[in-house]
């Protein structure tokens, strides 16, 4: 295989016409012939190169609207030839096929068009390119007599490699552009068919997901998993894949899954209280979450909810960490790994890194929250797909079902209470007092267990407690648990309902005078 290819014809045909034109510009500096179609041979034209069309190799116009130029012998055959084969050369003479050195095409971009709402499917379906995933696969494939270029940010690549080999490409960047060129076409065949697809109702018959590698992490779950973060590309929600490093070392696979965990649950507790909001997690349990009327008092109220587990724990805030709301967080004796917020200080910044040189800030901007989205686990030999929606508190769907008529105070404290209880690991049970979290039963097989675990991590908080509400993220089958509860001081209770033993639950509250309320759905996470 030839390490270096001198390049003397080129064929551009881009959409996207960003720095094409100082690109060619540079070719021709080389003595490269220019070969190109429609707008891009006009935009070249207009810049004073020296161009030449397409159909003068063929013989044949643009026909069809352009959706036939380029699939021509003369073009795939000047890609395809293989220079060192007697056999090949000799059919590229008798047919008057000239070598094409290099291709640059970037498809029509159907990806785009296809994400915005205003196109209609007959312009969807004239942005799926034919020639240029040929194009490009020829090339690709007989990479090692053909550069292919699919993308702008590799223009200056190329020229690198082409000034510092006098004219010519070297086979290590060939290569590297040709495993590039089949990972483009791969994305746009597989956006192309996920569109044909979200066409039918229910789940597609394949899974479609475009993820980008991110980073390589030191480690997964523990030292001897190596592990790796991909980004998905179709997900514009806030995210912490996406999100802005602000300062700190690189996160962990643990470090990741509990920032995520932390953003989506403050995510939720915002959208269901429009008020300020925090929220701490322990391996992806909360173990602290608070609502107020400010990001200082939430953080407050939502550490002092288990201070020996947020010792080393992962915090979101819902609002952008000043100054003031970073002296909060770092007073004390405390000790975080990662800190999720839309936006940071730079005097924030400052305060959080002189205590801990280490801590992760992650800024995840204000983007709006994708309402639904598919959410994929690998088990081994497949992969389970759900659709994943908010947490959401609709208590005027809620049905009273037993004792005294909910306040005000407990309604607010009920939405905290069935949130967090949903964003626990199942069985769970969580306690909820003046806006926050004071004790949470997670991973438990049966729910009187759940019970007993919330009002233990609870403790003295509980005794201390006016009002307490207690949520279960699934029904309870016996009024063991509610009892249990009960005896230990809560007033209020939220379960989803429809067991077949309600009316023992119901019968119990109404005796004891305490609140019951039925949500109607059930919250399992698993």
């Amino acid at each position: 295989m030839p390490d270096q290819l001198k390049i003397t014809r080129a064929l551009i045909s881009v959409s996207n016409k960003a720095g094409v034109v100082d690109f060619a510009r540079k070719l021709t500096a080389h003595n490269i012939e220019i070969i190109s179609t429609g707008g891009t041979a006009r935009t070249l034209r207009e810049a004073g190169l020296d161009v030449r069309d397409v159909s003068s190799l063929t013989d044949f116009p643009e026909m069809l609207d352009g959706r036939v130029k380029t699939l021509h012998p003369c073009i795939h055959g000047g890609l395809l030839g293989v220079r060192d084969n007697p056999d090949h050369l000799l059919a590229m003479q008798e047919n008057s096929i000239k070598p094409i050195d290099l291709i640059c095409i970037d498809l029509y971009p159907f990806e785009k068009t296809a994400s915005d709402p205003k196109s209609t499917s007959e312009l969807i379906i004239e942005q799926i390119d034919i020639g240029g995933p040929a194009m490009i696969r020829s090339a690709a494939k007989n990479h090692k007599f053909v550069t292919v270029i699919t993308n702008p940010e590799q223009y200056d690549l190329v020229l690198s490699d082409l000034e510092e080999n006098s004219g010519s490409t070297s086979i290590d960047i060939r290569f590297s552009l040709a495993k590039d060129a089949f990972i483009r076409t791969a994305r746009y065949d597989q956006a192309i068919a996920k569109w044909f697809e979200e066409s039918n109702s229910g789940f597609s018959e394949m899974i479609y997901t475009q993820s980008k590698l991110q980073q390589t992490l030191r480690y997964g779950e523990n030292p001897d998993q190596p592990a790796a973060i991909y980004r998905q590309l179709d997900y514009q929600g806030p995210s912490v894949v996406n999100a802005s490093v602000v300062a700190g070392k690189p996160l962990s696979y643990n470090n990741l899954m509990d920032s995520a965990a932390a953003l989506e649950l403050v995510q939720d507790l915002t959208s269901a209280s429009g008020k300020p909001t925090a929220a701490i997690i322990k391996h992806a349990n909360p173990c602290g979450a608070a609502i107020a009327d400010s990001l200082e008092d939430a953080f407050t109220k939502a550490w002092e909810c288990d201070t020996l587990a947020a010792f080393g724990g992962i915090v979101c805030v819902s609002g952008e960490v000043t100054s003031t709301i970073a002296k909060t967080i770092a007073e004390g004796n405390k000790f975080l790994e990662v800190v999720v917020a839309p936006s940071f200080l730079d005097s924030a910044t400052s305060t959080l890194l002189n205590k801990w040189k280490n801590i992760r800030l992650l800024a995840v901007g204000n983007r709006p929250r994708i309402d639904r989205w598919k959410q994929l686990r690998s088990v081994e030999g497949g992969v389970l797909v759900q659709e994943l929606k908010p947490v959401s508190a609709k208590t005027q769907e809620w049905t009273h079902v037993a004792g005294p008529s909910p306040t005000c105070t407990q309604i607010e404290d009920a939405k905290l209470a069935w949130i967090t209880c949903a964003h626990l690991k199942s069985n769970s049970i969580s306690l909820v007092s003046d806006g926050a979290l004071i004790g949470g039963g997670m991973g438990q097989v049966d729910r009187v267990s759940a019970a007993k675990l919330a009002i233990q991590r609870a403790g003295d908080r509980l005794c201390n407690a006016d009002n307490v509400v207690a949520a279960s993220d699934a029904f309870f089958p016996f009024p063991d648990a509610p009892k249990i509860l009960i005896d230990a001081g809560i007033n209020c209770i939220v379960q989803p309902g429809g067991s077949v033993r309600d009316h023992e639950t119901i019968d119990l509250c109404d005796k004891q005078n305490i609140t019951l309320l039925h949500t109607g759905e059930r919250r399992f996470r698993h």
